[in-house]
C-alpha cells in the first residue's frame, strides 16, 4: 500500500520505506493523489489527458499518462491499478490518504487525533505548473480542507477549554487561524480562549483586528463573532476587569490542573440546564485552599461564553447574621446585566432599588411606594432573567450564607423547574448548615443536580505545576521538587502553588517534614502556627516581594478581615485612591485578593491568617482599625 500524508507538505510511503525517486516526480504524484480524491476513485483515460497534460497532442500525453500509471504500478499498486474498460481506477486497499483518517475522526469526535493530522494546508507547496486543470481542482480541494482542518483544529479547542486547558486552546485555535485569517469560526475560537485565560481585553482586541482585516477585504464578520464579542463585553463587566499584567512580573493565576472531570462535570449539568431547559443546582464541597473558587472562574467564564448570564457573590463570616445579604451579593453579583432583568415587575425591581444604588441608578423609574419584600421579588426577577437566556447563579463559601437567603434560593429550583437556571454552592465542610445537607439530600432526585467534592492534587497534577513554575528545571529536579511540595503542601492547591512560586524565588525547600495536616484537622480548622515552616516562608516570600503600597492595602484588608471596598480599603491603608487603585491591581494579578460586586477578600484566609500573625505589629494592626472607623479588639502578636 501507498500512504501518502497530504494535510500539508507532501509525504509519500510505500510500505514501511520512502517512496522510490520517479514517484514523487511531480505529475506522477498529481495523478496518485487526484485518482485517490475522485468519486470511487476512478477517471477516465481521455479527462486524465486533458487534465495532466493539456499542451501536448492526444497521443503524446497518452503516452504520457501510460508511462505515469506503469510508474504507479511498479512503486507499490501493483493489482490495485485497474486499467480497463477506458477507465483508471483505484482499489479501496491501493492509496491510503490522511485526509481520509480526518474525514473519519471528525465523524467520530476525536479531536485530539484529528488535530494530530494537520500539518499544514493540503499539499502545501505543491502545484503542477501549466496543468490549468488540476491547479483549479487544487485550490477547490484546499478550501475544503482548510475548512475540515479548521473544524478538528477548533473542535480540539473546544474540548481543550471544556477541560480547563485554556493555553492550549488557544494554541490550536490560533493554528486554526492561520490556515484562514478570515474565518469567523477560527477567530471565535482564539477568542473563547483567550477569554478563557482570563484576558477579555485581549479576546476584545483580538475581535478588532478580525474585524479590520475583514474590512480591509470588503467584508464583514459573522453574526456569531458579534455575538460572542457582545458575550466577553458583557461578561467582562460581571466583576471588575484583571488588570494589565505588571511589566517583568509572573503572575500567580497557575493553570488550572488535575480538575478537568470535576469541570466537565459542572459544564454538563449546565448544558442540561440549557439545552433541556431545567432548573439544577450543584454544591461544590472541598476544604479552603482546595480550589473550589478557581473551578468557579473556569465555569463561570465557559457559561457566560456560551450565551448565559452569571452573577456571583462570595459569602463571608459576617453574612451569617444578616438576613438577605445573600441576595443583596447576588444582586450585586452580576444579576443586573442579565438581559431580560428590565421585563420584571416595576414592584420587583423596585424591591432592590430600594437598597442597592446600582438598581436604583438603573431603574430610577421604579416605583418604591410599592416595591415588593427582597425575598418575594427574588423569583420575579430570576424568572425574568430566565426568560432571555439561561442563568447561572455562584455562593462561594456559601456555609458563611444567611439562613433566609439559602432558603430562597432552594426555593427557586421548587418554584421554576422549567426555568434554564443553574445554582451551584461551594462549600467548605466547617461549619455544617442543615440547610446544605437537605440540598444534598435532594440532588439527583427530588432536584437535578449533583454533589462535587474537590479533594487534595495528585502527584501528576503537582508535576504540571511545578512545570508551569519552574520551567528551567529537568525532569529529575521537578519530580524532586513536586514529592516535597506534596509532602508540604498536603495537596491543596492553594499552598502548592504558594511554594513552587516561592521556589521560583530563590526558597529552599529544607528536608525533612511532619505529617501535614494533622489527622484530626482539617485545613480550614488549622492555624498559621500548624502550617510547614517552608509554607509560612513561601507566603512571606510573596508578601515581601509585592510594592509598597500593595503591601500596605494587603496589610489592612488582612487586618479587616471579611469584604473591604476599595473606599474601605483606603481609609484603612492611609493612602490615595488611585494608589490604592493600583495596589488593588497587583493584588488581583498577583492572587492576593479577588472581588465581587460587594468587596475585596482573600483568596485564601490561611495567607490572610498568615499576614496578620506574621507581617504586622499589634500597633500596626491598631492603628488599621483606627483608620476603619472599627472598635479595638485583642491584637494578635507576631510571630517570634
Amino acid at each position: 500500500m501507498i500512504t501518502c500524508r497530504v494535510l500539508g507538505p507532501i509525504e509519500v510511503m510505500v510500505g514501511d520505506r520512502p517512496a522510490p525517486a520517479e514517484l514523487l516526480w511531480r505529475k506522477h504524484l498529481a495523478l496518485l493523489i487526484y485518482l485517490a480524491r475522485s468519486p470511487k476513485r476512478a477517471r477516465t483515460r481521455e479527462h486524465l489527458c486533458g487534465l495532466l497534460w493539456p499542451e501536448k497532442a492526444e497521443s503524446a500525453a497518452r503516452h504520457s499518462l501510460n508511462e505515469a500509471l506503469r510508474v504507479l504500478r511498479h512503486s507499490g499498486i501493483g493489482e490495485g491499478l485497474d486499467t480497463s474498460a477506458g477507465q483508471i481506477r483505484l482499489a479501496a486497499d491501493a492509496v491510503h490518504l490522511d485526509a481520509d483518517t480526518l474525514e473519519s475522526l471528525l465523524s467520530a469526535g476525536e479531536w485530539a487525533r484529528a488535530a494530530e493530522l494537520i500539518a499544514g494546508e493540503f499539499l502545501e507547496g505543491f502545484g503542477v505548473p501549466g496543468a490549468e486543470g488540476f491547479e483549479e481542482w487544487l485550490a477547490a480541494e484546499r478550501r475544503h480542507w482548510s475548512a475540515r482542518s479548521i473544524a478538528a483544529l477548533l473542535g480540539w479547542s473546544a474540548a481543550l477549554l471544556r477541560e480547563g486547558r485554556a493555553g492550549d486552546a488557544l494554541v490550536a485555535a490560533e493554528r486554526a487561524g492561520t490556515l484562514d485569517p478570515t474565518s469567523d469560526a477560527a477567530a471565535c475560537g482564539v477568542m473563547a480562549a483567550l477569554a478563557g485565560r482570563g484576558d477579555a481585553g485581549e479576546a476584545l482586541a483580538h475581535a478588532d483586528r478580525h474585524t479590520d482585516r475583514l474590512r480591509e477585504l470588503g467584508a464583514q464578520p459573522g453574526e456569531e463573532t458579534q455575538r460572542l464579542a457582545e458575550r466577553i463585553r458583557r461578561g467582562r463587566g460581571r466583576t471588575r476587569p484583571l488588570p494589565p499584567k505588571p511589566a517583568g512580573d509572573q503572575p500567580r493565576r497557575a493553570p488550572l490542573v488535575g480538575r478537568a472531570e470535576e469541570l466537565r462535570r459542572l459544564l454538563d449539568v449546565w448544558d442540561r440546564c440549557c439545552e433541556k431547559p431545567g432548573a439544577s443546582a450543584v454544591v461544590l464541597e472541598g476544604d479552603s485552599g482546595t480550589g473550589k473558587s478557581r473551578l468557579l472562574e473556569e465555569m463561570a467564564s465557559r457559561a457566560i461564553l456560551s450565551g448565559g448570564a452569571v452573577t456571583l457573590m462570595r459569602a463571608v463570616e459576617s453574612d451569617l447574621e444578616d438576613a438577605g445579604s445573600g441576595l443583596r451579593g447576588l444582586a450585586r453579583g452580576g444579576l443586573l446585566d442579565a438581559p431580560g432583568i428590565p421585563g420584571a415587575a416595576p414592584e420587583a425591581l423596585a424591591a432592590f432599588a430600594t437598597v442597592l444604588p446600582e438598581w436604583a441608578e438603573r431603574f430610577r423609574g421604579a416605583s418604591i411606594g410599592s416595591a415588593l419584600d427582597p425575598a418575594r421579588a427574588f423569583p420575579a426577577i430570576v424568572s425574568a432573567a430566565t426568560g432571555e437566556g439561561p442563568l447561572l447563579l455562584v455562593v462561594d463559601d456559601a456555609q458563611w450564607a444567611d439562613r433566609a437567603s439559602l432558603l430562597d434560593l432552594l426555593a427557586l429550583l421548587r418554584d421554576l423547574p422549567g426555568a434554564p437556571l443553574c445554582l451551584i454552592l461551594a462549600v467548605s465542610p466547617h461549619p455544617p448548615r442543615a440547610e446544605l445537607d437537605e440540598l444534598r439530600r435532594r440532588l439527583g432526585s427530588g432536584v437535578p443536580g449533583i454533589t462535587l467534592t474537590l479533594g487534595p492534587l495528585g502527584g501528576d497534577a503537582l508535576r504540571q505545576l511545578a512545570h508551569w513554575a519552574l520551567p528551567a528545571y529537568d525532569t529529575a529536579a521537578l519530580e524532586r521538587v513536586a514529592r516535597r511540595v506534596a509532602s508540604d503542601s498536603a495537596g491543596i492547591p492553594f499552598l502548592a502553588v504558594e511554594l513552587l512560586s516561592a521556589v521560583a524565588q530563590g526558597l529552599d525547600l529544607k528536608v525533612g517534614t511532619a505529617a501535614w495536616p494533622a489527622p484530626s484537622r482539617t485545613l480550614t480548622q488549622s492555624l498559621p502556627s500548624d502550617l510547614p515552616d517552608t509554607v509560612v516562608a513561601a507566603i512571606r516570600i510573596g508578601f515581601r516581594r509585592l510594592g509598597e503600597d500593595a503591601r500596605q492595602v494587603l496589610a489592612a484588608a488582612a487586618v479587616l478581615g471579611g469584604r473591604g471596598t476599595e473606599a474601605l480599603l483606603a481609609r484603612a491603608a492611609a493612602l490615595a485612591p488611585e494608589r490604592v487603585e493600583a495596589a488593588l491591581d497587583e493584588l488581583e494579578w498577583q492572587r492576593w485578593l479577588e472581588v465581587d460586586g460587594q468587596g475585596y477578600g482573600f483568596v485564601a484566609s490561611l495567607a490572610r491568617q498568615v499576614v496578620v500573625r506574621d507581617m504586622m505589629t499589634p500597633g500596626q494592626q491598631a492603628r488599621v482599625r483606627q483608620r476603619a472607623g472599627l472598635p479595638a479588639e485583642p491584637m494578635v502578636p507576631p510571630a517570634p
